[in-house]
């Protein structure tokens, strides 16, 4: 009898809930204040040109995943590989 009573109680508490979300998600929503317009950001720092000692390294770098890639190397392997070939 107490599990009937129970169930009982946890259905109307579920009914009552459900009823009141329901409610609230049908009702016209009232219409929004227009947003303020956002403060202008500051100017980014512009990034320093890249050196040709950079565009090198960058170049190698590009150069040993392409090998990597060729001999299907993945993980660990993959990256002793590159580290070794842009060492050399």
């Amino acid at each position: 009898m107490k599990t009937l009573a129970s169930l009982m109680l946890a259905g109307a508490l579920v009914f009552a809930f459900g009823q009141t979300s329901y409610a609230q998600m049908t009702a016209p929503a009232a219409p929004a204040a227009p947003a303020a317009p956002a403060a202008p950001k500051a100017p980014a720092m512009p990034k320093a040109p890249m050196s040709a000692d950079d565009m090198a390294k960058k170049a190698k770098a590009k150069e040993c995943s392409a090998k990597a890639d060729a001999q299907g190397l993945h993980g660990k392997a993959r990256k002793d590989f590159r580290e070794k070939c842009k060492k050399s």
